[in-house]
């Protein structure tokens, strides 16, 4: 899931990525446009979930996955949408 929270004057934008508990994982991290595809680790939450807010600057695009367990790449069931990538899978994409 995808929560966007922009800031008063519109320059900015807060989202947060939540990863459901449903993905049974034991870590998880997000990696996308915005840090250079380099996974930066997710809180766990008491339900068993992962989240991690990242602010982003409006008016653009940002692909992005979740690497769950240091091994498996999983796109947001809730993305704004998805696009295909160079290693013949898809990324998620949200949408600012």
């Amino acid at each position: 899931m995808v929560k966007k929270e922009y800031s008063p004057a519109g320059r900015s934008c807060r989202v947060t990525f939540e990863l459901p508990p449903e993905a049974n994982a034991e870590s998880a991290a997000i990696a996308g446009e915005f840090n250079d595809w380099n996974p930066e680790p997710m809180k766990r939450r008491k339900n068993g979930g992962f989240t991690a807010t990242v602010s982003l600057k409006p008016g653009r695009d940002y692909r992005f996955r979740y690497l769950i367990d240091g091994e498996r790449w999983e796109n947001d069931w809730a993305a704004d949408r998805y696009e295909p990538n160079q290693f013949g899978s898809e990324d998620s994409i949200v949408t600012v």
